[in-house]
């Protein structure tokens, strides 16, 4: 009976330099990152200390005097769930969306315009936020309240779409909606190449089998890149739930728990900070840091669901 023989890899001069630099950009990498929570944590440990839970779940915001005689009260609740509802609504509209011009793009369209559209998807992801806020306060919005308008017309009864005031310019909803097109190209760029390494034969095999191409995406395309497709959605969801600008245009800064996502009232965490940073006491500035340091660890776990997901989606496939 032979023997088992060990193997041994022998790495290259060249290939011991390429390992040494990527693991050094990869520690470096979270070096950095654990240095930045390390950073807000310490600059806002006063405000938690402070303010306690409250600063979770509290509703004001006040920075109070400078001579005491006015206490500061700082809390993010209203912020957060902002935050959340405006993340969630972006991402529900663009998840689909996304989904469904991947696979145009993949499996429909022809190489010419397969290779335009795939310029233009790389492109659109680069646009900085800024621009699609100006987009949604000058061109979107007029369009979105006339959508806000139809869903409340035929959906007000329930309170999630419910509007007493009948304002639907600056809502969660038109907020959502921008985000949504601010994250769908990243999202679409990322599930296209996914679906793009699709093990041909699989697919040929369908076709051999008499199964038509929707069949053949159905069968094999979607289940292949499902892990892949939920990376790229909680990549663009934690984009959602760290942008700034754009919402900080669209949206009416007002500390209100808002559930209706059509009334003109929200906010999120981002936004609270590009507004308070500029005119903020000291004392308040370590509020802000410490509403940095909640967002940071939202952003962080979002993440952390996603990798452990799509880790165990792609241990299932396999």
């Amino acid at each position: 009976m032979p023997q088992k023989r060990e193997m041994h890899v022998v790495y290259s001069l060249g290939d011991r330099i390429f390992r040494r630099i990527v693991t050094a950009g990869a520690l470096t990498s979270l070096i950095v990152l654990a240095l930045i929570g390390l950073f807000l944590f310490a600059r806002g440990a006063e405000i938690f200390r402070d303010m306690g839970f409250k600063f979770i779940t509290g509703v004001k915001w006040t920075a109070g005097s400078e001579d005491g005689t006015a206490a500061a009260e700082f809390s993010i609740g209203p912020m957060l769930v902002g935050t959340i509802i405006v993340s969630f609504i972006a991402l529900i509209v663009a998840l689909p969306l996304s989904i469904a011009g991947a696979l145009f793009i993949e499996f429909y369209s022809s190489q010419r315009l397969k290779r335009l559209l795939i310029s233009l998807l790389d492109l659109a992801a680069a646009i900085p936020s800024i621009f699609f806020g100006l987009w949604g306060i000058q061109v979107f919005s007029s369009m979105a309240e006339r959508w806000s308008y139809l869903l409340n017309s035929y959906m007000g009864w329930f309170p999630l779409f419910s509007n007493e005031m009948q304002v639907f310019g600056r809502s969660p909803f038109v907020a959502g909606l921008v985000l949504a097109a601010m994250i769908a190209p990243i999202i679409t760029s990322i599930s296209r190449e996914v679906y793009s390494r699709t093990p041909r034969e699989l697919v040929d095999s369908c076709y051999a089998l008499g199964g038509t191409r929707w069949g053949a995406i159905r069968a094999v395309v979607l289940p292949f890149g499902r892990s892949g497709v939920l990376g790229g959605a909680m990549l663009g969801l934690g984009r959602a739930l760290g942008e700034t600008v754009a919402v900080y245009l669209i949206l009416n800064l007002v500390f209100a728990y808002n559930f209706n996502i059509l009334e003109a009232q929200g906010g999120n965490i981002a936004s609270l900070i590009a507004t308070r940073f500029g005119e903020a006491t000291a004392y308040e500035l370590k509020g802000l840091l410490a509403a940095g340091f909640v967002l940071f660890l939202l952003t962080l776990t979002v993440n952390m669901i996603a990798t452990s997901v799509v880790q165990r989606t792609s241990k299932d496939r396999s």
